[in-house]
């Protein structure tokens, strides 16, 4: 029988380590609950995700849920006798009772618990709901294949995205006990890290057996430590005790561990407990000193709260830019909304955008060499309190950009904001709940190396569409606008969490803000060389745009902030071409003249296949796939009309005019995966002349032309 890995692989009998992933496997054990066995009178086992020394784990289906996925944690603690059992399950249902009030929706929903008799014993479950996605340690073996690791960005971003949930946990006074790679999930839906497998159930088992084991007198019954080595901190692994903090131990072994693609015990002196990481990675002074203080062996020397290491990860929020008074022109950078109170610079006074015009007493002084600019931007910066940091970091930027000088963004250590200046004290009334909230904005933004300008325009023309009335009027930071600032809080913060699970590559996103037409221009050329026209090209784009923003679909939207991640998904499509991932050329085995291909394609994504026939051949072609798909089959010049566009037939036949490249786009806008199936028939097959191989081009094509999505 096969059996499977955590994340659902199949795998041979006798394998230790999965085909697909890499992750080591745990060989099936000859008891335990068997694949299609019903449980509860509700859960059908599909199969067993895990075991260890307290139980099994099973991924089920839910009858009464028109058989929704869930897991099955079973709790087996290693006693005998009814009264021991009845103990254990007393003490489990106070704890089962504790995780069930935990709703939040980065851990798992606890639904129920409920209890059987399996081989004479008597079992206690507890039931989840089931988490689509991979672990963090499954995720980081599939990178170290590739010779990378987790860059600093990433780990900041799941820092930022992971620590309110410790804190809420630990506001109930839940301590996990157990994080790890191991434990942390990358859910496939929002790209959210997930928080599972509590500690404080296995732990429960532990001090079960061993309060059964010292009553009947059994040496050796000291209660069970239960934690990952290297991962939890000392004073959890020798002596049990479990504090907040001790969870913040975990989370910084295991940012390092993905650092690193080591593991802690590669990591940690075995004399000091004291970790040697730093010479493996490079990263900024602020993040480095958090992990190392996070990582300390002494309790009373790292962070004592999630609150604390929140801090000291984000920076003094400085005054936020909120929607300028007028639109911004397509060309033009937009402007800070909210103004700060004019000051006199002694030394330079910037010129800044128009919402905030210098003060006419200012002195300025033009900039000679890039040295003396950086000169006076430090002390432009120290003087300025009054104008705040996003207004001295956009002057520092523009003068970098007009000597020519720019910071170059690498994965390892992307450059978005400048970190390294003086940050002055914060001049608005806003309150620290908003400020910690705008905050965590920025360090969203950050995460994702996108541009602010980029992100301020994007933000800005949804608050204008919602609120029309707003345009021509300068948000304050009074509590008068207080909502309307929540608004556009509210709206970034969704624009980001759209941007978070588009998963634009970092190329891709670091350019956001900065497309131009001549970009459209050399990714059409770059196409054309792969034998692709521009209209299949964006065939592939429109799918996956329009399935991230279906409000979109028949406007302009080219001439918006939106049309730039329009552009990037263009760049990242045209690498997806380039790799053969969604290009495959038909290629006709000898003396046959039919070919059959078959692939699947994801929501919203799609498939190019490109055949060279010749002018005068008759074809046959038939696509079988879901009714979701849409179906193009294009012309090697594109001066005729499309044979099909975005069409639901499945099939054509007929003589073919022209000699060339011809395309058939396969498209999904299925919520799910689909399978797709090419039959393509060629009568008279012959080679095409040597000029038919030149790449098929269509100049005039735009996306608003070529897509009727």
């Amino acid at each position: 029988m096969p059996f499977y890995c955590t994340k659902g692989h199949e795998n041979s009998p006798g394998s230790r380590f999965c085909v697909q992933c890499g992750e080591q496997l745990v060989q099936p054990g000859n008891q335990g609950i068997q694949a299609g066995q019903m449980l509860g009178g509700r859960y059908r086992v599909v199969r067993e995700l895990g075991h260890g020394g307290f139980g099994r784990t099973y991924l089920s289906e839910d009858l009464n849920r028109f058989n929704e996925l869930c897991v099955l944690k079973e709790f087996a603690p290693q006693v005998q006798g009814t009264y021991a059992l009845q103990k254990a399950e007393e003490l489990f249902a106070r704890e089962a009772g504790v995780l069930y009030k935990l709703q939040h929706p980065q851990i798992p929903k606890f639904r129920e618990m409920f209890r059987v008799k399996q081989q004479d014993k008597g079992l206690l479950f507890l039931v989840q709901d089931y988490v689509e996605g991979q672990t963090y340690h499954a995720l980081l073996e599939a990178r170290k294949r590739q010779g990378v690791r987790f860059n600093e960005a990433e780990v900041t971003q799941l820092m930022l995205q992971l620590l309110p949930v410790l804190q809420y946990i630990h506001s109930l006074g839940v301590v996990h006990r157990d994080i790890s790679p191991d434990n942390l999930i990358l859910r496939n839906l929002d790209g959210l890290p997930v928080l599972i497998d509590f500690g404080g159930v296995k732990q429960l088992a532990a001090t079960v057996a061993s309060q059964f084991l010292a009553a009947q007198g059994v040496a050796g019954s000291s209660a069970t430590r239960l934690g990952k080595v290297g991962y939890s901190p000392p004073e959890q692994m020798q002596g049990g005790i479990v504090f907040p903090h001790s969870d913040l131990y975990a989370l910084g072994a295991t940012v390092v561990v993905l650092l690193t693609g080591k593991e802690p015990q590669q990591l940690i002196d075995p004399q000091t407990l004291m970790w040697n990481w730093r010479w493996e990675v490079n990263l900024s002074p602020k993040l480095g000193s958090v992990l190392d203080r996070m990582l300390q062996p002494r309790p009373s020397d790292r962070f004592s709260s999630v609150g604390e290491v929140l801090q000291a990860l984000t920076t003094i929020p400085a005054p936020v830019a909120y929607p300028p008074t007028q639109p911004p022109s397509p060309q033009v950078e937009p402007t800070l909304a909210v103004a700060p109170p004019p000051v006199t610079l002694p030394v330079y006074q910037p010129t800044l955008p128009v919402a905030e015009a210098p003060s006419p007493n200012a002195t300025v002084q033009p900039s000679s060499g890039w040295f003396k600019t950086i000169g006076l931007a430090l002390v432009s910066i120290l003087a300025a309190v009054g104008v705040g940091w996003f207004a001295g970091n956009w002057w520092i930027r523009s003068q970098l950009k007009s000597d020519g000088v720019q910071p170059q963004p690498t994965d390892s250590n992307p450059i978005v904001e400048p970190t390294d200046e003086p940050i002055p004290e914060p001049t608005s009334q806003l309150s620290p709940e908003e400020l910690r909230r705008k905050e965590a904005l920025q360090q969203r933004r950050v995460a994702l190396n996108i541009r602010y300008n980029f992100y301020a325009a994007l933000v800005n023309e949804e608050f204008w569409n919602q609120y029309p009335n707003q345009r021509g009027r300068q948000l304050g930071t009074g509590p008068e606008d207080a909502n309307l600032r929540a608004q556009w809080d509210a709206i970034a913060s969704e624009k980001l969490a759209q941007l978070e699970r588009l998963k634009l590559s970092d190329a891709a996103r670091r350019q956001l803000g900065g497309y131009k037409p001549a970009d459209l221009d050399r990714f059409k050329a770059e196409a054309n060389t792969l034998r692709v026209s521009s209209r299949s090209l964006y065939d592939l784009v429109d799918a996956k745009f329009f399935r991230a923003f279906p409000q979109e679909r028949g406007k302009d939207f080219l001439n918006q902030p939106i049309g730039q991640v329009w552009q990037g998904m263009v760049l990242d499509t045209l690498s997806a071409l380039k790799s053969g991932a969604a290009l495959e050329r038909i290629q006709f085995e000898p003396g046959r003249f039919d070919k059959q291909v078959s692939g699947s394609i994801k929501p919203g994504e799609g498939k190019i296949l490109i055949a060279n026939l010749s002018a005068g051949q008759k074809m046959d072609v038939k696509l079988s796939t879901a009714r979701s798909a849409l179906f193009s089959l294009y012309s090697p010049t594109g001066q005729t009309p499309p044979i099909l566009e975005d069409s639901s037939d499945r099939s054509w036949s007929g003589q073919l005019s022209e000699s060339g490249f011809y395309e058939f786009v396969v498209v999904s806008e299925a919520s799910e995966s689909i399978n797709y199936q090419l039959n393509l028939t060629v009568e008279n097959q012959t080679p095409p002349e040597s000029p038919s191989e030149s790449p098929s081009t269509s100049p005039s094509e735009s996306p608003t032309d070529t897509s009727t999505q």
